[in-house]
């Protein structure tokens, strides 16, 4: 499983789904999943609040993915420009089995075409860009998080850790789920 690394990505949409499945893979290596992070280039990469973090791969020497977790951030906007960007998502797209996104993630799988006719979600405050990349997209506001299939897209930030732990239900059970969730302490409960 791999968890992509961009400038400008937003810290929890890739620490949080970091956390969640690293503490899974760690605990239960018999699961036979792992997960690590890559960049274009495999170099550093600084998140859209300051944090600077050291990809595990590149795309060139990165292993093959079962899983890709694409974060959302104001880094996702270039991406949408960015000819090669979008060609690396299609390829991926046609080689990993399940394609995840947090947040605005979403908005670089709408303009590769990942979102055609399917529903989604993504960031509140990004649902109408969603929708303009792609007007076939089936918006789920409500929804923490959807999963169609091959395809699963969370809404914003801390979203993306309610989606992890989807995925570890989806692919290694409920019971799986649950001890991952009760080690890291997830319980959200607002204080405010």
């Amino acid at each position: 499983m791999g968890i992509l690394l961009f400038d400008g990505f937003e810290e929890l949409d890739a620490v949080g789904p970091w956390e969640v499945l690293s503490t899974w893979t760690q605990g239960h290596p018999e699961d036979g999943y792992a997960v690590f992070c890559l960049s274009r280039d495999g170099g550093p990469v600084t998140g859209a609040k300051g944090l600077g973090v050291q990809a595990h791969h590149s795309y060139a020497d990165a292993p093959p993915l079962e899983v890709l977790v694409y974060p959302g951030g104001h880094g996702t906007r270039t991406h949408l420009s960015d000819s090669a960007q979008m060609d690396w998502v299609r390829s991926q797209r046609s080689t990993v089995p399940l394609m995840t996104s947090v947040c605005t993630g979403s908005l670089v799988f709408a303009a590769a075409g990942l979102l055609t006719s399917r529903p989604a979600t993504t960031h509140w405050s990004a649902l109408p860009e969603l929708l303009q990349l792609d007007p076939t997209i089936e918006l789920r506001p409500d929804d923490r998080f959807v999963d169609d299939g091959d395809v699963v897209t969370a809404a914003g930030v801390s979203a993306g850790i309610d989606m992890a732990l989807h995925l570890v239900d989806r692919l290694a059970g409920t019971e799986r789920a649950r001890e991952v969730r009760r080690d890291i302490q997830y319980d959200p409960a607002p204080p405010v």
